[in-house]
């Protein structure tokens, strides 16, 4: 056990000894950052950069100008909080907020609870469960990719894609799949993404402009977005609700998918299943994390590849090697690395997890830091990925630089699942989808640039991009 008595009474000790770190800690100062909360709640990414370019690594600002607020790029205090002494760190208010919308799945739990949880659904993400998901991935990207090669039958063989738009119905069509064992009809699809961007949305914006949150109470906004929560939970619940009639119609009814498994599994020490509101909230956070992770990247992959033809062929070519004409398997996908690195690099330019925060539960220091209990402190992963003494060329596009012959990463340097026992869960679920997605579209496709304004990035708790991205997909 810790004593934090005695703690506490040394981190006051180091407090007053290092009184002069307290005041040396650079701050942005509040007028500034009540200044700039207009510009931070449309787009955080320019503004915090800013920040920590002209005042150093870690910073103190007020989130939103009223938010004290520790702000981070150094990866050795954001390993400090993530990882070496995680349990101080649990997660803020502010990430704990999510499950108002979203429900208190692993995404949103903390301590006892969440380890339990983790603990029950781990299994459902392991190597062999995502190897038998590839033929699924596959058939999914092949139901996508048909409307795409059709169109470009009928159009001289080249077809208008809103990138956007077609990775967010991939991804979401493979994890719903991979969850209830059926596709959402195209009606949910559309009904399911339009609720969780309305539903980020107005929560970003509670987080980056919380002296707005007297006037949305009183005109009711907390009110409507409550409401569209209880529809997208509805729409889930319908369908475990099916999922339970089926079994109880006929007991010999089974299904493989996430579903089943969240149904089936039982706790170690109780024996008992979950509740129909744990399987409901576990669900949602699955379809949601599932999809907007490789939605976002892939997006962003495509605009990559088209701006960078040369970089497409080089997967090409290694795609002809391995494969010839064939569509991939699972034990494929380790003797196409380069393939692998085009998506690595994509998420470090790109990191769907662009920032994450913490908050101490103790008083507690780093390299003469102290931080206090209360202490809210958000880790900038973007901000670490494009470090120039971290990343050579940060802002260029080079797959090569995660090739086996290039020295790793520095520890803690890249985070585009977030780190320590927190890392995503179905980080290796994405992984996969993603080199399908990639593999299987060029393998069909060159995808080409076309002439459109700058596509700039719309980070609310993932990075998405801010206007839709009109590539041409040329049938290969």
């Amino acid at each position: 056990m810790i004593d934090y008595n005695q703690r506490s009474a040394k981190l006051k000790s180091v407090k007053s000894e290092k009184s002069a770190e307290i005041r040396d800690l650079p701050r942005v100062p509040r007028l500034r950052s009540f200044r700039n909360s207009w510009a931070l709640a449309a787009n955080p990414i320019p503004v915090i950069t800013d920040y920590l370019d002209q005042f150093g690594d870690t910073v103190g600002l007020y989130l939103g100008g009223v938010r004290p607020t520790l702000l981070t790029r150094d990866p050795g205090l954001i390993q400090h909080v993530l990882q070496k002494n995680h349990r101080n760190y649990p997660k803020s208010e502010l990430t704990r907020g999510v499950a108002r919308y979203l429900g208190h799945g692993l995404l949103t739990s903390e301590g006892s609870y969440w380890l339990q949880q983790r603990r029950l659904i781990q299994p459902g993400f392991h190597r062999q469960r995502i190897a038998a998901l590839t033929e699924l991935m596959l058939d999914v990207i092949d139901e996508c990719l048909a409307p795409v090669l059709d169109a470009a039958g009928k159009q001289g063989g080249v077809a208008q894609v809103a990138v956007h738009e077609l990775m967010t119905a991939t991804a979401f069509r493979i994890i719903a799949r991979s969850v209830f064992s059926s596709s959402m009809t195209e009606a949910e699809l559309q009904q399911m993404a339009r609720l969780l961007t309305e539903l980020q949305g107005f929560y970003v914006r509670t987080l980056r402009q919380p002296y707005l949150r007297p006037w949305l109470g009183v005109t009711g906004q907390y009110r409507l977005h409550d409401g569209l929560a209880a529809e997208l939970r509805q729409l889930i619940r319908g369908y475990i609700q099916r999922r339970k009639q089926e079994q109880q119609a006929d007991p010999g009814f089974a299904k493989d998918d996430l579903l089943q498994m969240l149904l089936d599994a039982r706790y170690e020490d109780s024996g008992e299943a979950m509740t129909d509101e744990q399987v409901l909230d576990e669900a949602a956070i699955l379809l949601v994390a599932g999809h907007e992770t490789a939605a976002n990247a892939l997006s962003w992959l495509w605009l990559l590849l088209a701006r960078h033809p040369e970089e497409a062929a080089k997967v090409r070519a290694e795609m002809q090697r391995v494969l010839g004409s064939r569509r991939p398997s699972f034990t494929d996908l380790p003797q196409l690395p380069y393939s692998m690195q085009v998506v690595q690099e994509t998420m470090r330019l790109y990191p769907p997890v662009w920032i994450v925060d913490r908050q101490a539960a103790e008083d507690d220091e780093y390299n003469g830091l102290p931080l206090p209990k209360g202490t809210l402190i958000s880790a900038y992963l973007y901000g670490v990925h494009h470090l120039p003494r971290l990343w050579p060329e940060p802002e260029a596009f080079c797959p090569a630089r995660f090739g086996k012959d290039q020295p790793a990463p520095p520890t803690y340097a890249y985070l585009p699942f977030g780190g320590g026992p927190r890392l995503c869960i179905g980080n290796q679920f994405a992984l996969t989808e993603m080199q399908l997605v990639l593999l299987e579209v060029l393998r069909r496709f060159e995808v080409e640039w076309q002439e459109q304004p700058p596509i700039q990035m719309r980070p609310l708790i993932t990075l998405r991009p801010r206007a839709e991205i009109n590539l041409r997909f040329r049938a290969r």
